[in-house]
């Protein structure tokens, strides 16, 4: 079991409040991800949870127990660092065991864990190598493997794959995600990159300066972020935030339109500027259009056939089912 509830917890450093009164129920076997700006509070909360942060004030409870006042080694829960902490010494065997070594497991029951968690992560023919031996992603999957071994109510991930190159991410993503499959246990995963939020959250947590800016699944985020910052954080490349009279004629303030919302023609269209800067990604386009009278650039996405030259004119279209509308504080209208 692993659900995790905070209830009106805060942080302050000196006279810095950083984690305003917050509530916030993680339940049993979810995989919920703090995503946010740096700076926004996201690696303080998890290490609250983790109790290497003390509390100013509230209370954190794991399956109903309050562990507020309890050490991190007694709270049940299992952290793996963006660091990979590994003993350059020691085999992968020594130190996926390390945990259990330490707590005078029994060796046969040791030599169990340690290759039940090796063959779940791929390292069974990395047990007798040291970590200078290892790849970036391998070493990660090392900690991972001394967490599992433990058999946490929780694990709790700060942002693990960050020091990765773009590949190997990609792939500890889909590692991570199959491991939270086959475990089925409770995992909190910090990030700065909503892509990697999108893609691997049941549970999205969107914060800015230690406030929860939104809850909710990754398609609730995408269709109906709460406010403006929330609609300008969730989604790649990000949504067109627009004001003045087009905006007015929709009845807000802002407009918000997902580049993947508007469709390009080189005749006709709501719309109409100047392409800039073109990304061809393949499979997609990203065109960077000018002089629309609506925002500085608006960034449309479109099939990686289609083909406008750099100053050509372009005519735009958003699909007026998914206009996102605004009011006059940011927040989500209708």
């Amino acid at each position: 079991m692993g659900r995790i509830v905070l209830d009106t917890v805060t942080k302050s450093f000196g006279d810095a409040q950083v984690i305003p009164p917050l509530d916030l129920t993680i339940e049993d076997g979810e995989f919920a991800v703090f995503v946010g700006p740096s700076g926004c509070g996201k690696s303080t909360l998890l290490r609250l949870i983790a109790g290497l942060e003390d509390t100013t004030s509230g209370k954190i409870a794991i399956d109903g127990n309050d562990v507020t006042q309890v050490p991190p080694s007694k709270r049940g829960l299992a952290m793996v660092f963006q660091s990979y902490a590994l003993y350059p010494h020691m085999s992968v065997r020594k130190n996926i065991a390390f945990p259990m070594r330490m707590a005078k497991m029994d060796q046969a029951e040791i030599d169990k864990k340690v290759e039940a968690a090796a063959t779940s992560l791929n390292l069974l023919d990395y047990l007798d190598k040291k970590p200078g031996q290892l790849s970036g992603g391998q070493r990660q999957r090392v900690a991972i493997g001394r967490a599992i071994v433990r058999e946490p109510a929780a694990f709790l991930f700060d942002e693990p794959l960050s020091n990765l190159d773009a590949a190997l991410r990609v792939g500890m993503r889909m590692e991570i995600l199959e491991l939270h499959k086959k475990l089925n246990t409770t995992m909190i995963y910090v990030t700065h990159d909503q892509v990697e939020a999108m893609t691997m959250a049941d549970k999205i947590v969107v914060l800015r300066a230690g406030n929860i800016e939104q809850v909710g699944s990754p398609l609730e985020l995408y269709r109906n972020p709460r406010n403006l910052f929330v609609a300008g954080f969730i989604g790649s490349p990000t949504m067109n935030l627009i004001t003045g009279a087009a905006a007015g004629s929709h009845g807000a303030e802002t407009i918000g339109v997902r580049p993947e919302h508007i469709s390009v023609s080189a005749t006709e269209g709501t719309w109409s500027g100047t392409v800039g800067v073109s990304e061809h990604l393949g499979s997609d386009t990203f065109f960077h259009v000018h002089g629309t009278g609506l925002a500085d650039t608006i960034t449309v996405r479109a099939d990686g056939e289609v083909d406008f030259k750099y100053g050509e004119t372009i005519h735009l279209t958003p699909r007026s089912d998914v206009i996102h509308r605004f009011d006059a504080q940011g927040l989500r209208l209708g």
